[in-house]
């Protein structure tokens, strides 16, 4: 029982995570990786970064319930 739970809220969160990144803005593109021009420095601010924050919260989470399903199988 306590499986099944883990099971559909690891999906649950999946799901939550995969959105969140999706929705966030995109980067300058591949360019800035190999020292093309671009800012810096950029910091994000309002929905951008608590969108940025609830990345950081719903993979720390996909990550504690995945270690709890290794210990209940």
């Amino acid at each position: 029982m306590l499986k099944t739970i883990l099971l559909v809220v690891e999906i649950i969160v999946s799901a939550g995570l995969v959105a969140a990144v999706l929705l966030q803005q995109r980067g300058s593109g591949l360019g800035s990786a190999f020292g093309g021009g671009g800012d810096v420095y950029y910091q994000r601010r309002g929905m951008e970064k608590a969108l940025f924050y609830a990345t950081i919260v719903l993979g720390a989470l996909l990550l504690g319930i995945a270690a709890a399903l290794l210990r209940v199988a």
